[in-house]
């Protein structure tokens, strides 16, 4: 059966109908899925085998059957680690239908078929009784139900339900405990993510301030998680202002409540600064004693651990509602309250005199309801966007190409989402400055142009570009159009390319000479070699002695039933690689012109440098402004011989994952990639093709 799909489509901005097939969704969300992450996570699967064995240990040894309740199964391996350590029987429980078919033939496929019943259901709906989908409650409970926050994937609410109506009393539970840690810190890159600086512009007449609208200064932000690889965020770039501390732990072996609460602890500042940023991540102790342990502790707390890459849990960055100044050995309260799904964050000074305040006054002090943006400024710019509009050298790139292009009497237009540059061209000398409110978000920009003063210097037009009337520019030509290009809807960085097909719809708009800035755009690619992202598309074939080869060719099926040929979006500055080749432009994009109807192609080869295993191709687009200035959204620089990238660290780069790494590994050394690109002007999708 086929259905019809609607979607816009980021780089034409055309509203486009396909037709896809009923398992199109499965498909995607198998392709784009962490399974094989999760399963080439070794600390992981050892230390939950490990504390799997001393469970069904703990209960054989009280002379009970070993019923094992295996929640989010997912292949089956945690119910087959079970029954290859003893275990009487599992019930392995999985929501996601395609995974479910999965783990039955995983499990028939190892042999475990009579040990284990795998029941496609969520739990909630499970039933226990001679008639149930359990013939009776289990006595060992066994989950991975954690994301990086450790509670968003609804872990608290399935424990609850689970212990009230699925497990025994006194039940074994494996992890046993989690523990979320702590670390008060100023940095002022990460604190870029949630606040818009002051912008500093040099014009004619002296410097200009860009100021931030005071409604998103006093604002929270959004509520939801910042989940980075920690382990990639140097120690230059923040400054610790207090210890780790434990902030609170969740005993799975028992009764769990997920009703919202508050969990507070003290805190002494070990070093005076600005408290803007909690830095958080958790442990799980696979045992009651907490000798089997698995970590998400960052590169500075544990110098001497060897680390354990992995990518479905990472570290959580939560911002301060506002920023706080600490001194040295002060008494502070920091508060964490969560719901069902999310955690956040604030900071108390202690009052004179003030006792260790418990958890009940934590709740009335700060309250439990999750911080709502109010400026609605958060919903346009997105953290990486409010980096890069706090990057100063960026915005002094846009300066000084606008001051060559702008005179007194330009009509300018800018076409970029939420972007500074209307403002930059005010103060730079544009005597009439119209801006491209594309999808209707004039509310939210609206407030930079009144905390400047500017609402009646600068013009929002909310129309889209075909539907530019004469009158929108009081029936003046365009002199200078400008765009970054930015749209939030771009998720590849040739989405970006919409400037072009805008500028091609207000064509009858421009003045015969406009200047375009940017005036052309182009398409870079290397290939690399990645440190550890390659493992997200890696197969397994066995993990723990398990055949999981299913999960590998299930994968595999999926990708190819679109993705593998197609690139996928990575902020590589969390994901180190080294380049094998050097960069090349393989495609031009002249803005100066409209879009042309034939296709832009190009074939060639790129040769190796370096030896290495070719993982993939990095692509990324560079926009040219003038002559000598130009904006990189991917490679900054190759740091040293080794071939170690810098990369722009706002953008995400386009990866695409070459399918026979493993064979290229075998081979001779291979001295040169070949490849054909083709830019489909009508679709604006990029189709690519690479031969080792």
């Amino acid at each position: 059966m086929k259905t019809f799909c609607g979607r816009a489509n980021p780089t034409t901005g055309s509203m486009e109908w396909l037709e896809e097939g009923e398992d199109y969704d499965y498909h995607q969300e198998i392709a784009r899925s962490r399974y094989a992450d999760m399963l080439h996570d070794k600390d992981r699967n050892v230390k939950y085998y490990q504390g799997i064995r001393a469970a069904v240990s703990r209960v054989k040894a009280r002379g009970e059957k070993a019923i094992v309740l295996d929640i989010g199964t997912g292949t089956g391996l945690l119910s087959m680690m079970a029954a290859s350590a003893g275990a009487d029987f599992c019930y392995a429980v999985e929501v996601f239908k395609p995974m479910a078919n999965a783990a039955v033939k995983i499990v028939e496929k190892n042999g475990f078929s009579d040990k284990i019943k795998v029941i496609n259901k969520h739990s909630t709906e499970v039933t226990v009784g001679p008639d149930g989908d359990m013939q009776c409650r289990a006595n060992i409970l066994v989950t991975e139900l954690f994301d990086t926050e450790l509670i968003g994937e609804g872990a608290l609410p399935t424990y609850e339900h689970a212990h009230k109506y699925l497990v025994q009393e006194g039940c074994e539970a494996v992890p046993h405990r989690a523990t979320v840690y702590v670390q008060l810190v100023e940095s002022k890159r990460m604190w870029s993510w949630k606040k818009l600086f002051p912008v500093h512009v040099e014009a004619e007449d002296g410097e200009k301030i860009i100021v931030p609208p005071s409604e998103m200064e006093n604002c929270p932000g959004v509520s939801s998680v910042c989940d980075i690889q920690l382990n990639q965020m140097p120690s230059s770039d923040f400054t610790a202002l207090s210890d780790v501390v434990t902030m609170f732990s969740v005993d799975f072996s028992k009764p769990v409540q997920s009703a919202s609460t508050c969990y507070r602890v003290q805190l002494e500042p070990v070093k005076s600064g600005k408290a803007q940023v909690v830095l958080s991540w958790w442990d799980i102790d696979m045992d009651p004693s907490g000798t089997i342990n698995c970590t998400m502790a960052p590169y500075w707390v544990k110098p001497t651990s060897a680390l354990q890459w992995r990518d479905h849990w990472m570290q959580c960055v939560y911002f301060l509602p506002n920023e706080e100044p600490v001194l040295q050995g002060e008494k502070l309260y920091l508060t964490a309250c969560r719901d069902e799904y999310s955690v956040w964050y604030s900071l108390q000074k202690a009052r004179e005199g003030e006792a260790e305040a418990d958890e009940e006054e934590a709740k009335a002090a700060v309250g439990v309801e999750s911080p709502v943006c109010r400026c609605r400024a958060h919903l346009l710019w997105n953290r990486p966007r409010l980096g890069e509009l706090n990057e100063q050298s960026r915005t002094g790139q846009y300066s000084q190409a606008l001051r060559e292009v702008l005179k007194t009497d330009s009509v300018c237009l800018c076409i970029s989402d939420g972007s500074l540059l209307p403002v930059l061209a005010h103060y730079l000398g544009a005597k009439q400055v119209q801006y491209f409110i594309l999808f209707f978000r004039s509310l939210h920009f609206s407030l930079v142009f009144k905390a400047n003063n500017l609402e009646d210097k600068i013009k929002i037009i909310e129309a889209r570009p075909e539907l530019l009337k004469p009158s929108h520019l009081e029936d003046k030509k365009v002199s200078v159009l400008v765009g970054e290009p930015f749209f939030t809807t771009s998720l590849l960085p040739w989405h970006n390319l919409y400037f072009w097909y805008a500028r091609t719809a207000v064509s009858s708009h421009l003045a015969s000479n406009v200047t375009v800035l940017p005036h052309s755009a182009s398409l870079h690619m290397m290939i690399v070699e990645f440190q550890d992202l390659w493992r997200i598309r890696s197969p397994c074939g066995t993990c723990e002695g398990f055949d999981v080869q299913t999960m590998d060719d299930m994968i595999n099926d999926s990708l190819n039933f679109r993705e593998s040929k197609e690139a996928e979006p990575h902020p590589l500055w969390e994901y180190p690689c080294k380049s094998l080749s050097d960069p090349q432009e393989v495609l031009t994009f002249d803005f100066t012109k409209t879009v042309p109807q034939h296709c832009l192609s190009t074939e060639g080869s790129v040769n190796l440098l370096r030896k290495g295993k070719s993982h993939g191709a990095v692509l990324w687009m560079e926009y040219h402004l003038a002559a000598d200035i130009s904006i990189s959204t991917g490679l900054v620089q190759i740091s040293n011989e080794k071939g170690n990238c810098e990369w722009n660290p706002h953008c995400k780069q386009a990866v695409y994952f070459f399918s026979s790494v493993t064979e290229s590994e075998t081979l001779s050394d291979p001295t040169a990639v070949t490849y054909a690109i083709n830019f489909d002007t009508k679709t604006g999708e990029i189709a690519m093709y690479f031969k080792l």
